[in-house]
């Protein structure tokens, strides 16, 4: 069994211009040393498995090369890597600089990297600072570092700071790509964008994973392969959940999701993936930003596809409901309803119910026949007699325009019959022009006593109303029948008010006094109904009500004490005796 070496390891890169993704930084060391201008102490800082010690190695062995050695010449004496992660303390570092004094036996630099710089301790930093600031002219330093923030600003002031970036998804797959033919391997132009998606702007990560993908699947690495071993959720899954989204169709949404989580998948990543698939769609939407899609040349077709069946305004408030779920999910406690609801909301953006149908109803002729009616066709004559009927008997705009608003008409009689029953219906005389009004507002809740109070004077034939004779003590056990119903409706105020004062009968007039002007208003207020009353149990519709206020009954009122007191005096003599006699107070 041979020796397997990874590709991280294999296809390191050796000069400046194999180095993936940082061409502005290979450029500038490049030019450095062309032009004998580079610093004795450079640090090195960005994302893990972007180049940073690669890039130092590479430096290390360009800056002693003078075009006389051979290709493949080793200056492992002269490059010195030191790990701070386990090589912290103040020691370590004396022992660094005691090293520095001594001159390179073999070529003209030595190079110290001293990579996870950031772990050093706060004494071995200060240790450190001496040296860094003016190490030997044959001496180079090179710091790396994940974690620039955790490097004091003293040490930072003493370096060249090169910033790397991650690796793009583009640099990365041309990357995969090529490795990939180096060894042999067919793999799909979606399948190395995965990868390089999976990486996450680390090319060692995107080796890594490439050749785990390359073991589980052999020479042929397709898309469906790298989904199934990196457990990550196809773009099918996306595009069918979008689909389902659109159709509006929520029982088929909610068993696609159950399914993935059924094979593992975490909630949260679901819905943020979504999210992303949106941003994506609408990216689509306009040809300057497809660049920004970052996605294989296959995938890119089906995304411009499905974009166009999807709104701008629909993927605006997809995202915004997608990412409210995903801002959520960690704080929830029922993550998977949350979820659910999310994707309930999504598909119900575009759904609009069913209108309902307005049109008039019309019955068929076959309605008729069974019935053994001939239903008459609708005429002219007809509709000319309803137009006739309008103008006759609507002298004036009012509610009840409504009902005789022409509609389709259907009958079964012939003309004359139809206006026969016309003209026998009651003449409707209407005082005022009615005025629309608002149904919750005063003025609306006035119009509506009002109107009920002219129904009074909308008749029949004056004959036909009843008139029965009464006396005034049936009136007054109506009138105190009335009090008694008031009471149990709730209404005790406007009861109390009808006791005030005895109602006396003149004629069909009832005279009513009472000692303020408020007592007057609040009955008049009720007047429609207390006269309704009346005139239905007297049977008699003359009835009418006279209301007068007399200000000298309310001085007659006693509100003290002693004033009540008198009252009682004057109704009965002998309480003056008992209060004396008791020796009681008022």
């Amino acid at each position: 069994m041979e020796h397997f070496i990874v590709s991280a390891r294999k296809y390191r890169p050796q000069t400046f211009s194999d180095v993936v993704g940082q061409k502005a930084i290979t450029n500038t060391l490049l030019n450095a040393i062309e032009n004998n201008h580079l610093a004795q102490a450079l640090l090195f800082t960005g994302p893990r498995g972007v180049g940073k010690t690669t890039c130092a190695r590479i430096l290390a062995k360009m800056i002693n090369q003078n075009g006389d050695e051979v290709q493949d010449e080793d200056y492992a004496f002269n490059i010195f890597e030191l790990d701070a992660a386990s090589n912290n303390s103040v020691d370590d570092i004396r022992n660094l600089t005691d090293q520095v004094r001594i001159p390179p036996q073999v070529g003209k630099y030595k190079v110290y990297i001293i990579d996870e710089v950031h772990m050093l301790s706060q004494s071995a930093f200060n240790a450190f600072l001496k040296t860094l600031e003016e190490p030997p002219k044959h001496c180079i330093f090179i710091l790396a570092t994940t974690e620039k923030h955790k490097i004091i600003p003293t040490i930072l002031s003493r370096c060249q700071i090169f910033d790397f970036k991650r690796i793009t998804v583009k640099d990365a797959k041309e990357y995969l790509k090529y490795i990939a033919k180096e060894q042999g391997v067919t793999a799909d132009d979606d399948a190395l964008h995965i990868i390089a998606q999976k990486a996450d702007g680390a090319m060692r990560d995107a080796l890594s994973i490439f050749d785990r993908v390359v073991s589980f699947s052999g020479k042929n690495l397709t898309r469906q392969a790298v989904t199934e071993n990196l457990n990550v959720l196809d773009y099918e899954t996306y595009f069918t959940s979008t689909d389902l989204i659109l159709e509006n169709k929520i029982p088929e949404l909610l068993i696609q999701f159950n399914n993935t989580l059924s094979k593992g998948f975490d909630g949260h990543h679901y819905i943020a993936g979504l999210a992303s698939h949106f941003r994506d769609l609408l990216v689509c939407k306009t040809p300057e930003t497809i660049d920004l899609l970052e996605v294989g040349e296959q995938t890119k077709t089906k995304y411009l596809e499905q974009s166009k069946s999807a709104t701008q305004e629909f993927l605006l408030k997809a995202i915004q409901l997608a990412n409210d779920c995903d801002l959520k999910y960690k704080t929830s406690r029922n993550q998977r309803l949350l979820v659910e609801l999310c994707l309930m909301q999504l598909a119900s953006i575009n759904f609009e119910p069913e209108k309902k149908n307005n049109k008039p109803f019309i019955i068929p002729a076959s309605y008729f026949e069974k019935k053994g009616i001939k239903p008459v066709a609708i005429n002219k004559p007809i509709l000319d007699a309803v137009k006739e009927l309008k103008e006759e008997y609507l002298t004036e705009e009012s509610t009840t325009k409504e009902v005789f608003e022409t509609k389709p008409i259907v009958t079964t009689e012939p003309l004359e019959v139809a206006q026969k029953i016309a003209q026998e219906r009651p003449k409707i005389i209407l005082n005022k022009q009615h005025k629309s009004t608002s149904g919750l507002s005063l003025s609306s809740i006035k119009k509506k006593k009002e109107h009920l109070i002219k129904q009074m004077d909308v008749v029949l034939e004056e004959d036909d109303l009843p008139k029965e004779a009464f006396t005034e003590k049936q009136m007054r056990q109506a009138w105190d029948n009335f009090v008694l119903k008031t009471e149990k409706q709730g209404k005790f105020n406007l009861a109390s008010i009808l006791q005030i004062d005895t109602p006396k009968l003149e004629g069909t007039t009832i005279h009513l006094e009472f000692p303020n002007a408020t007592n007057k208003v609040e009955v008049e207020r009720q007047q429609y109904e207390l006269l309704g009353s009346l005139r239905k149990e007297l049977n008699n519709f003359d009835i009418s009500l006279s209301i007068t206020v007399n200000e000298e009954l309310e001085k007659n009122y006693a509100y003290s004490t002693i004033e009540k007191f008198e009252k009682l005096k004057e109704k009965n003599s002998k309480i003056e005796l008992l209060r004396k006699t008791f020796d009681l107070d008022i």
